[in-house]
């Protein structure tokens, strides 16, 4: 195989396809160099985002110079197109998962890759080169009569292909020639089991219409018909991405190692599932009226609730495995060189056993807004909940990681503040809706000392705004360390958006942490949080800040906010977790917080814009 060129495509560079149990990205020039199969969490097949020659990929690229690249989704679908023009013609590989239908049981799980020849003729190669088990695994690869079979240890592998293919060492390969109007056709199957016959163009077309009818069937429930119906839409779709289906868990990104800075060590592992992430995405499916997602997931944080026993950093944990295992350790893949030689490369993650407070309020509140417009929630779901909030009426008041997992220690942080206030004043007002059993008297009483301690303590009345850890009695800091997590607060309904201390607070951030329409979560030489070098903006923080601008009243500063975060998505309208300075692309992709916050702060400055 020769040498992938260039080694590393930009983050941005990428679109997302999957099929609701696993996800590949595919590079605007043809590669595969992203894919665990047959789940999310399981090690990687294709991994050249994470080492050009251990990881592996799959490429199919014309043999000719490539004068230009496009890609797009067929419209209101997950059905990735790339376009490659050339002197010669124009072709276009169409890539995608197919879906029949919602929770099918007779779900076989294919990576199809169709190529046609729009214009003129064309000579084409392709390249299949598996790593199996983030490249350490070794496989062997069989000659079939109609492709060939890729089988390591634990996982075996079927392509088949409508062109001959070579096989040579454990790859394969192939070389061929499309006339206009011609196509080929490759299909990865990763049940490997071998195939009776050749590939049926007729199946194929089935496959792609029926995905096509899946996915737009999927968004035609959506209730948002506002001023950006194809982006929010966008994100919707890509939601539904990260969505493992068979247990309504939402992963935070299907990527794992992608660096917050290039050439650093904040390269984290995101397959997994996040309290605070889910309960978020939650909400914004819940917005968009796709209360069967949410149904699902209420399944999933059922069974986490049922199984996670008390501990000592409560009974919830930060985030789970797909399957609701809290146990996530974290492992350094020594071996792969990492994104732009960003190193270590991850897998699991050791932040699963902080103590982020935060978490409670997080998900108490999803699981209001569930009761509030989806079905309701159950007896045994109420008598969990009082469970929860029974440790965290006890535990609230006391130091924490909290949203952003620093590792330099447990601070007072006033967002966990914030959120402890949130679980307990949702838990009195589903009580009071629903009639449900409680100890009101205490909840309330307990809500209103969490309540006084955010306005006492975690507000700086010299720097004139809310702060990132609450202040001890009578000290103040030479200079306010403010935190984009704060713009949530009228969010969450703790605080009015007209309150003087929040919009004092709201340009404090704007002053300190925002770039353009670029939002910094906070600076890390104020408050160090034990890693090495600095970061690019969160993308969620900038749609934080739009929505705490609209809440405010600042139409026409929120809605100019707004595209131009837009802007800032990649070319297929998808977010990475953080935007450089210079507009690239940093950390895990495409990140499920980054989407649903787009749609509550689109769907909110539409709803203000009337």
């Amino acid at each position: 195989m020769k040498p992938l060129d260039p080694p590393y495509l930009p983050i941005a560079e990428h679109g997302l396809i999957g099929d609701m149990r696993t996800a590949a990205l595919v590079g605007t020039d043809g590669r595969i160099d992203w894919f665990c199969a047959p789940r999310f969490d399981s090690p990687s097949v294709f991994g050249a985002l994470l080492d050009p020659a251990k990881g592996g990929h799959w490429l199919i690229e014309p043999r000719c110079e490539v004068a230009s690249r496009q890609q797009f989704y067929f419209p209101d679908t997950n059905i990735l197109i790339t376009r490659m023009l050339t002197e010669d013609g124009m072709l276009e590989v169409q890539d995608f998962m197919p879906v029949r239908k919602e929770r099918d049981p007779d779900h076989r799980q294919r990576l199809v890759r169709r190529v046609v020849s729009v214009r003129g003729g064309m000579d084409m190669r392709i390249e299949v080169a598996p790593r199996m088990d983030y490249g350490r695994g070794r496989h062997r690869t069989e000659q079939q009569p109609h492709g060939v079979r890729f089988i390591g240890h634990g996982l075996a592998l079927s392509l088949l292909s409508s062109t001959p293919l070579h096989v040579q060492d454990q790859d394969a390969w192939g070389e061929f020639t499309l006339t206009e109007g011609q196509s080929a056709l490759f299909v990865l199957d990763t049940a490997g089991g071998t195939a009776p016959g050749g590939l049926d163009e007729r199946v194929a077309e089935e496959l792609f219409e029926a995905t096509v009818f899946f996915w737009r069937r999927w968004i035609g429930q959506s209730s948002y018909a506002g001023r950006w119906r194809e982006t929010v839409h966008r994100s919707a779709l890509t939601l539904k991405l990260l969505t493992h289906e068979p247990s309504g868990a939402v992963v935070a990104a299907p990527t794992l190692g992608l660096p917050e800075l290039l050439g650093g060590e904040r390269n984290w592992d995101y397959r997994h599932v996040w309290i605070r992430d889910a309960a978020f995405s939650l909400y914004a499916l819940l917005r968009l009226g796709f209360t069967n997602e949410a149904g699902a997931f209420m399944g999933w944080l059922t069974r986490c609730l049922r199984s996670t026993t008390e501990s000592g950093v409560g009974p919830l944990r930060v985030m789970y495995s797909i399957d609701g295992d809290p146990c996530l350790p974290e492992e350094e893949l020594d071996h792969l060189a990492g994104y732009c030689g960003s190193r270590p490369v991850r897998t699991g993650n050791s932040a699963a056993d902080q103590l982020q407070l935060d978490i409670y309020g997080e998900l108490v509140d999803s699981v209001y807004l569930f009761n509030k417009y989806g079905t309701g929630i159950s007896h045994d779901s109420w008598t969990d909940l009082c469970g929860v909030l029974e440790w965290l009426l006890r535990n609230w008041d006391q130091p924490d990681e909290s949203i952003w997992e620093t590792r330099a220690g447990k601070q007072n942080h006033t967002y966990s503040r914030v959120m402890s206030w949130v679980a307990v004043e949702r838990m009195v007002r589903m009580a009071r809706q629903r009639g449900l059993p409680g100890d009101l008297g205490r909840w309330m009483a307990e809500r209103d000392r969490i309540y006084a301690q955010v306005m006492e303590r975690g507000w700086d009345a010299a720097a004139g705004t809310f702060v990132q850890r609450l202040l001890d009695d009578g000290r103040r800091t030479e200079q306010p360390l403010l935190d984009a997590s704060l713009l949530l607060m009228p969010m969450v309904k703790l605080i009015s958006p007209t309150d003087p201390r929040f919009r004092s607070t709201l340009t404090a951030i704007t002053d300190n942490l925002v770039a353009d329409s670029l939002v910094f979560r906070y600076d890390p030489a104020l408050a160090p949080d034990g890693l090495g070098g600095a970061e690019g903006t969160f993308s969620i923080c900038s749609f934080w800040w739009v929505e705490a601008l609209t809440r405010t009243g600042q139409i026409e500063q929120a809605r100019l906010a707004l595209e131009k975060t837009f802007t800032y998505a990649n070319h297929v309208g998808q977010y990475a977790e953080q935007i450089s300075l210079t507009g690239e692309h940093l950390g895990n992709f495409p990140q499920a917080f980054t989407h649903l916050a787009l749609i509550s702060a689109a769907a909110n400055l539409d709803r203000a814009m009337g």
